[in-house]
């Protein structure tokens, strides 16, 4: 069952980020953004299989020029969009996306502005900030994404007292084991857990942090779905097989979707899914989020919880400040 695609309308950034590694700008310097055409055509297709979620990501969403238009687009075939984003060019862009995106993100690696800049190696905390600003004076309510590291887990108490300041949900998104991260220790997780316990405004999914304290995906015992629940399809117009961060195989879309998905290619990703050698261990949660979508397993059991607080902030508390926030300026 199809759930969510996650759409890399480019594989450049604007920005230098430590743990990632498209700060590597060198490699990606000459790859083509995501086509307007190639867009519609596709999220048409995926819309008539069920996809409901779209997460438009690179690299830095925001330097694709069509990345409102794509917004839109996706919206008007009845799917939730998602962008994350370092703010670097978000004024820029604000008024085109402002109500194309259902869950808006904005990185903040830091409370500190010298620290989340030296992870980012570009001068782009004040970014953050002036967006908040600009989003909230058109009626958006980003999330306030952090990417916390060993080093960074104690600022939890002060990146959640930023996101109060400004009544938004902060998202705590553990860094993975992946391009030569270490992935968290123990006592960060106790940390975290302890922490967000009982706030509202803090979404941390309780699964990611009981995955990584059971040494994460088991490739005997697989819990991963990034084949028969996410599609990946990348700025080249390919489907990325089995998963972006673990790319084995490319799948150029030249056929319509649905042919491309039910060929034994694709049947074999998704026989074999989180069966691979380099399966094991994984965190990745770019994956894992829509393998908890349901409470088929403990994994997903240990999810409501976390997801039905995101859903309150996200579904009631923001929809009736943005009510109010359309009727004062309806008033004006």
């Amino acid at each position: 069952m199809l759930l969510l695609c996650n759409y890399y309308v480019t594989y450049r950034c604007n920005a230098f980020c430590e743990f990632c590694h498209f700060a590597d700008h060198g490699k990606f310097k000459e790859t083509p953004e995501a086509k307007l055409e190639d867009f519609k055509s596709n999220v048409s297709e995926l819309a008539e299989l069920g996809v409901k979620f779209i997460d438009l990501t690179g690299g830095e969403p925001l330097l694709n020029k069509s990345i409102a238009e794509m917004a839109e687009f996706a919206q008007s075939k009845k799917m939730q969009t998602s962008i994350t984003t370092n703010a670097l060019l978000y004024p820029k862009y604000a008024e085109k996306l402002a109500g194309k995106i259902n869950l808006l993100h904005f990185s903040l690696d830091s409370p500190d502005e010298e620290e989340h800049n030296k992870i980012r190696k570009v001068d782009c905390f004040n970014h953050v900030i002036k967006s908040i600003e600009i989003a909230k004076s058109l009626g958006e309510f980003p999330d306030i994404l952090f990417t916390v590291t060993n080093e960074t887990y104690k600022k939890l108490p002060r990146m959640h007292e930023i996101a109060e300041k400004h009544n938004l949900v902060l998202i705590v998104n553990p860094v993975f084991s992946y391009f030569g991260n270490p992935g968290l220790s123990e006592e960060a997780i106790d940390f975290i857990e302890d922490y967000a316990n009982g706030k509202m405004n803090i979404y941390m999914n309780n699964a990611y942090l009981k995955l990584r304290r059971d040494g994460g995906n088991d490739i005997n015992n697989p819990l991963c779905k990034a084949v028969s629940r996410v599609v990946v399809i990348s700025p080249y117009n390919e489907i990325v097989l089995p998963c972006y961060h673990f790319e084995n195989k490319t799948i150029p879309i030249d056929r319509p979707i649905k042919e491309i998905r039910n060929s034994e290619e694709v049947l074999y990703y998704k026989k074999n899914e989180g069966r691979f050698d380099f399966c094991t261990g994984c965190t990745v949660n770019c994956y894992f989020e829509p393998s908890f979508a349901f409470p088929t397993n403990l994994y997903g059991l240990v999810s409501l919880t976390s997801k039905f607080k995101y859903g309150y902030n996200k579904l009631i508390k923001q929809k009736i400040l943005k009510k109010s926030f359309t009727t004062n300026s309806g008033s004006l």
